[in-house]
């Protein structure tokens, strides 16, 4: 998967094209994680041209975590290393690992088998803990501007247990490997009372089974409630915006928070916004939403509005009293949405009408015009009605871009984001393993339940086994009446 993203993936313009743009699925994870870099000599952080895959050296090649490829190719040697050892092991599948003390049969030791794989995972845990604060992993700011990859120190008081505070991540980390390790020595090393082992079920494979479901179907519901509010392990950079930040006008609050600043500092309004991240502007922009495209639209965001190829500007609307004028933005959910423009304090002062022959607020009538600050078109005014209106309707959509459709030879009709995607996916694998555990966990505490009958009296409850049914006693000899 890795490598075929890799084969379709454009890393030349990372502000307006960036990777979640273009769909990819894994490479998001894999730069989460501190690997940014490609053999063909790009960098996330930097675009094309900005890495010498040479600089690395024989052991900065060897490294998977170096490069995307260096990383799939370590995949697909483990895989293999794996399938080797499946081999063997169906091949010597009877190894006497454990024998019962009492009996000296060969047996499952479960608890203890539960002890060495908490050890182990506990031991993963930490060590991911720890290459957080030595290697780094992906770091930005509130509103995803200057991501990269940086070492985070671990936060050990309540500010780690905000979700978007990265120290909070690799102390997590730390101490829930650490109490996994404790915790995987304490079953390896101490046997459960026999009453606690009856009750909980620990020498039945199956319920093994539906706690290691249990275990699954929390993180899937974790990360997918992570996923879809955003949190410090799914960045914008690397994911997209989330529904929330569009919903709650995230972006055109801090667009507006720094025109303010600049004009309060001496700046023009054309310069207060030609200062502002084109990056930030792409931000503000409904189509980069996951709920807009809906789940049944397959493809990549640039498959539907296709390539912003540049921002053309803020556009900002007057009525011919010198009323300034806003447009009543797109909710997600919506494919069209009525022109509806708002002064200050929320007013109606024009529209697009349905019924031009009712119409009061039209554009024609209020004397609409419209302004262009930064971008591009900085600096232009249109009067022209019909272009009014189309930029009217552009700026329903958020800040105005301008896109390349030939491209990908877009259609025109929104697609969801991976952020979406990855959701919706971990959603229902929840709900699956949720059903999954219940079903298993039910076998299990309702086994006698459902035998019926204990398989040790099948002789005597069997027709023809005795004379009299259920008597031991009366058992029929083979070849006598």
């Amino acid at each position: 998967m890795a490598l075929y993203e890799l084969a379709i993936f454009d890393p030349s313009d990372p502000v307006l094209n960036p990777m979640w743009r273009q769909g990819m699925y894994v490479m998001p994870f894999m730069a989460r994680l501190g690997v940014t870099s490609s053999w063909n000599g790009w960098d996330l952080t930097g675009g094309v041209g900005s890495f010498d895959f040479d600089s690395l050296g024989f052991w900065g090649k060897a490294l998977p975590y170096s490069t995307f490829e260096g990383v799939a190719a370590a995949h697909i040697l483990f895989s293999g290393l794996m399938m080797l050892a499946a081999i063997w092991h169906w091949t010597y599948w009877d190894l006497e690992l454990w024998e019962d003390s009492r009996t000296g049969e060969p047996a499952l030791d479960l608890p203890r088998i539960f002890g060495i794989h908490l050890l182990l995972a506990g031991l993963a845990c930490f060590g991911f803990g720890v290459s957080l604060s030595s290697v780094g992993m992906w770091v930005s700011d509130s509103y995803g501007l200057s991501g990269h990859v940086e070492k985070v120190a671990p936060v050990w008081g309540a500010a780690g247990f905000n979700p978007f505070n990265a120290g909070g991540i690799v102390a997590n980390h730390i101490g829930a490997g650490l109490i996994g390790i404790i915790g995987g020595v304490f079953h390896i090393t101490n046997r459960p009372g026999e009453r606690l082992y009856r009750n909980l079920r620990m020498g039945s494979l199956e319920g093994v089974l539906a706690s290691a479901l249990a275990a699954v179907l929390f993180v899937s519901f974790v990360v997918s409630g992570t996923m879809w509010y955003g949190s410090a392990t799914t960045p914008i950079e690397l994911f997209g915006p989330t529904r929330y930040q569009w919903d709650s006008n995230y972006f055109k609050t801090e667009i507006n928070r720094r025109v303010e600043a600049a004009m309060n500092d001496g700046a023009s309004k054309a310069e207060a916004y030609a200062a502002i991240p084109e990056k930030l502007a792409f931000y503000d922009y409904v189509g980069n939403s996951p709920a807009k495209g809906g789940l049944f639209r397959a493809g990549a965001l640039v498959n539907g509005d296709g390539v912003p190829t540049g921002w053309q500007g803020h556009v900002s609307f007057t009525d011919k009293e010198g009323n300034d004028l806003e447009v009543r933005r797109m909710p997600n959910f919506f494919e069209n949405f009525p022109v509806v423009l708002e002064d200050k304090e929320g007013n109606v002062r024009a529209d697009i009408p349905f019924r031009r022959a009712e119409a009061k607020y039209s554009f024609e009538q209020m004397g609409i015009t419209a302004t262009i600050y930064g971008g591009e078109l900085n600096g232009q005014t249109f009067t022209d009605p019909v272009v009014v209106k189309r930029l009217a309707r552009k700026a329903q959509l958020g800040e105005s871009f301008k896109f390349d459709r030939d491209r990908y030879k877009s259609d025109g009709v929104f697609r969801s984001s991976p952020r979406a995607w990855f959701t919706y996916a971990h959603a229902c694998f929840g709900l699956l393993y949720l059903f999954g555990h219940w079903w298993h966990a039910a076998r299990t505490l309702y086994r006698d339940t459902f035998t019926g009958v204990d398989p040790d009296i099948g002789d005597q409850v069997q027709f023809g086994v005795f004379k009299k049914l259920g008597d031991e006693s009366t058992r029929r000899v083979p070849g006598r009446a």
